[in-house]
Formats: C-alpha cells, sequence, structure tokens
C-alpha cells in the first residue's frame, strides 16, 4: 500500500491510495468466503464454497469488486494513520479507478477539525446593547402582583368591564341543543383571562346584573366528543364584582411580608428586579461580543463538517420528538415550516455553532487556557446541585461514561467566552459606558412579589371535564 496525501481544501486533504493487485488477493478471499454465505451452492454449507466455485457463480470482476469494498475500510483507517491526520468527520472515498499496471487506486477525502492560527484583536471592543434600566411600571407591576394575592371582590352596579369578576350559569349550544358536559352553574368568572371557552369573555364584557348574553364561541379540542367544533355559548349574569387591591401601606407590607416598611419593600423589588436586568444584559453583551467576533473571522467551514453537523442536530431532535410521541409532520406544523425550510434552518444553527466553536477553540490554543482542579470541581458541583446527585458519584460517573473530556472541553469553551467578554466594553446609543456589574438577588424575598395576578381563595374555579 502507498498513500500520497494533497491539499484540496483549507481543511480538507485527500488521501490516494494505492493497492497493488497482490494486496487485493486476500482480500478476495474474505470476499468470496461472505459471499459464499449468503448464496446457496450445492454440496457445500454457507460460507464454506472454495473461493473459485464462488468466482465463477458470481463472475471475476463482481468478486474483484466485493475485494475492493472489502478491503477498503481497513486500508483506509491505516492510511490515515500512517498520514498522521485526525479526521473530524467519518472519511469519504471519493473515487476508484484501476491502474494500469494491476490494482487499484481509492481517492478518500478526510475532513479536518478547522484551527486558527491567529484571531482579529478583540481586547477593547464595544458592544452597544440596552442598558439595564428598571422603569416604573415594572416595579408597579411587581407591586400589583402582590396586592392581587389579597384582593378583595365587592359588587358593582355596573355593566361588567375586563378585569371584573361575574358570577353566571352558562351553558353551550349545538344546533339549538344544550350540551351538558359543556354546563356550569354560579361559574366565578374573571372576564379578560380566557380561562374558560373562547368566546365567552367577548359575550360578557359589557353585560350587567340579570342580562343573558349569547353569542359564537368554541369547544376546546379534546373536551369530550363534542370538542373543537363550534357552538353557541348563553350565560346569565348573576353578580359583577370588581377587584379592590389593599393600600400599598406600612402595616400592609408588615403583614404580608418579612419588611417592616413599604420603602423596604420597595427597595427590593427595585434590586431584584435590576439584578434581573443586569443578569440579562451581560448575557446578551457576551453574546454579542462572541458573534461579532466569529463574523470577523475569515472562515469557510468543510461542507462534510456541516452536514455532520446538521445531521446530528437533527437525529437528536428525533429522538426528543420520539420521546414525547410527537411526529415529524406535526412538529413542522407546530413551528410553521416544511421541510426544505426546516432543512435550511438546521444547516444555518449548525454553521453558527461550529463556527462560534471554532473561534473559541483557537483561543483556548491560542492564550493557551487551560481547566484547573478548581475549575472542573465547581462544574461538578454545579451539575450536581441541578441534578441532586453526590459531587463524588458525578464525577465516577462521568469517569466511567468517557465523559470528562466532553465536560473539560466546555468548560474550557466557557472560560473562552469569558475571556472575549472580559475584553469588550458594553455601551449604550451614545457610547457611554454601562455598568454591568452583577447584583445580589434575593431570590426568596422575590417569590412573595411574583405570584399569580390571582385573588387568593376567590380565584376562578377550572370546570371538570
Amino acid at each position: 500500500m502507498h498513500t500520497e496525501v494533497s491539499e484540496t481544501g483549507r481543511f480538507e486533504r485527500t488521501l490516494t491510495i494505492q493497492l497493488e493487485e497482490s494486496e487485493l488477493e486476500a482480500a478476495k478471499t474474505k470476499a468470496a468466503r461472505k459471499l459464499s454465505g449468503e448464496m446457496k451452492i450445492k454440496g457445500f454449507r454457507p460460507g464454506k464454497a472454495p473461493r473459485a466455485i464462488v468466482e465463477r457463480m458470481v463472475g471475476a470482476d463482481h468478486l474483484r469488486s466485493e475485494a475492493i469494498e472489502e478491503a477498503i475500510p481497513q486500508t483506509v483507517n491505516a492510511a490515515i494513520d500512517e498520514s498522521g491526520l485526525d479526521p473530524a468527520t467519518i472519511p469519504s472515498v471519493s473515487d476508484i479507478r484501476d491502474r494500469e499496471e494491476g490494482g487499484v487506486e481509492v481517492d478518500v477525502l478526510v475532513t479536518l477539525w478547522p484551527v486558527l492560527d491567529a484571531i482579529p484583536d478583540f481586547d477593547g471592543r464595544t458592544i452597544e446593547i440596552e442598558p439595564p434600566v428598571v422603569s416604573q411600571e415594572e416595579v408597579d407591576h411587581q407591586l400589583d402582583a402582590l396586592r392581587n394575592q389579597f384582593a378583595d371582590l365587592e359588587d358593582v352596579d355596573r355593566a361588567a368591564e375586563e378585569g371584573d369578576f361575574v358570577t353566571i350559569d352558562v351553558s353551550a349550544l349545538a344546533d339549538g341543543v344544550e350540551i351538558e358536559q359543556a354546563a356550569a352553574n354560579d361559574l366565578l368568572y374573571e372576564i379578560g383571562s380566557r380561562s374558560f371557552f373562547p368566546g365567552l369573555d367577548e359575550i360578557l364584557a359589557g353585560a350587567g346584573v340579570g342580562d343573558i348574553v349569547e353569542g359564537e364561541g368554541t369547544l376546546p379540542d379534546g373536551f369530550t366528543s363534542d370538542g373543537d367544533q363550534d357552538v353557541t355559548l348563553r350565560a346569565l349574569v348573576k353578580e359583577v364584582k370588581a377587584k379592590q387591591l389593599p393600600e400599598l401601606t406600612d402595616e400592609f407590607v408588615s403583614d404580608v411580608t418579612e419588611f417592616e416598611t413599604a420603602d423596604e419593600l420597595l427597595e427590593m423589588i427595585d434590586k431584584n428586579l435590576r439584578g434581573y436586568k443586569v443578569e440579562a444584559a451581560r448575557t446578551a453583551f457576551q453574546e454579542q461580543a462572541v458573534e461579532q467576533l466569529v463574523a470577523d473571522v475569515d472562515l469557510e467551514l468543510p461542507q462534510a463538517l456541516v452536514d455532520a453537523e446538521a445531521e446530528a442536530r437533527v437525529r437528536n431532535l428525533l429522538a426528543r420528538l420520539e420521546s414525547d410521541k410527537i411526529g415529524f409532520e406535526d412538529y413542522l406544523r407546530i413551528i410553521g415550516r416544511d421541510q426544505v425550510g426546516f432543512v435550511e434552518d438546521v444547516k444555518v444553527q449548525a454553521t453558527s455553532a461550529l463556527a462560534t466553536r471554532v473561534v473559541l477553540d483557537s483561543i483556548i490554543a491560542i492564550e493557551d487556557i487551560e481547566v484547573t482542579d478548581e475549575d472542573f470541581r465547581e462544574a461538578l458541583e454545579s451539575i450536581a446541585a441541578g441534578s441532586e446527585m453526590d459531587v463524588d458519584e458525578l464525577e465516577k460517573m462521568l469517569e466511567e461514561s468517557g465523559q470528562v473530556e466532553s465536560l473539560t472541553g466546555d468548560i474550557l469553551r466557557r472560560k473562552a467566552h469569558d475571556r472575549i467578554a472580559d475584553a469588550a466594553v458594553a455601551v449604550d446609543a451614545e457610547g457611554n459606558t454601562i455598568d454591568l456589574t452583577p447584583v445580589a438577588v434575593d431570590e426568596e424575598d422575590d417569590d412573595d412579589t411574583n405570584g399569580d395576578d390571582g385573588q387568593g381563595e376567590e380565584s376562578s374555579p377550572e370546570i371538570e371535564e
């Protein structure tokens, strides 16, 4: 076997492997044995017929072709090892041709993992982002969420409006016949909640006590055997109630929170909102810093690498869909894409992900970034905390499954990602520097001000189907 390596692309090599006719002889014997096992040859057990008989039955050309196919995998692996190449994808045979002097030549395309010798300077780059500013409207929304939990409902002598609660007897009719399962009496319903049958909110808005209103509606898909059909909704309005939110006094705050005054509560809300906004801004800033650098790199990815990444993404998606019992056609319908558009989207995502990884890997090599024992331990602790596993148990599991190298790679790329972000500067539209110093968020207290806008015990009941 003789091998020549030629450069056919920036990150692609073609191996031209020469196989002598004598090297094909051993492969012919193996091929004949394999063919014999697939054939019924009178007088011989499967796989035991002599090569000469098999060759006479299938023809010399066919046996030679099978021998070449038999010899190629082992020959290609040996040639790759000999050349010192490290394929990033499965090598592919691009051509097989007979040699005049006997034997064959095989061209094998090998795709290499792209590595950049240099990258654009990223120190001091400015990245424009939206400043993490907390608005009064956002603070008020948090306050209202808390006050809503302790709101009272009071009868009002007026037409019902969005946000009001009404007590109703409701029914649904199909072709004038009432659907028994869709009827409910003394239902307390919030107008605008869209929590019952589609169409109900529209007929209730503007209705007063004693009014009987009706209009077009739809039963939800899956609602008994009558689901997903148009009906006539009819409702008798018995009561109209408006929410009365408690005043934000020191007494109210001290009764329902751990804070003594409204000012203390406001300070906590403002701090937490700013903490979340700063974190979101930091994430956007870091992503844009990396994206900007990747866009500045002259990098043309090998098509074989993009195809392999895209195929892996599709396989993973199909596995998740199968696990969730969702058909692929149904998934396409949900996302509003046809198969051609879906494939194009996947290839774009694959190209972007690969380009980012190449740049990060290149920074790791150029700047000699390493993973310390402390880095690895912190990563293990973070994963263990999310999975409620023991750290040592997790480490042992990763070692046994061969995933330590994968985790190490993730840590290295995270550090390279941070290196880019740390070297850049966040600015607003006017070019002013934005402070993205993390703000500590009080998770426990924040839970008290991020609840549903409900009314405690007087929230709308659900209809049993």
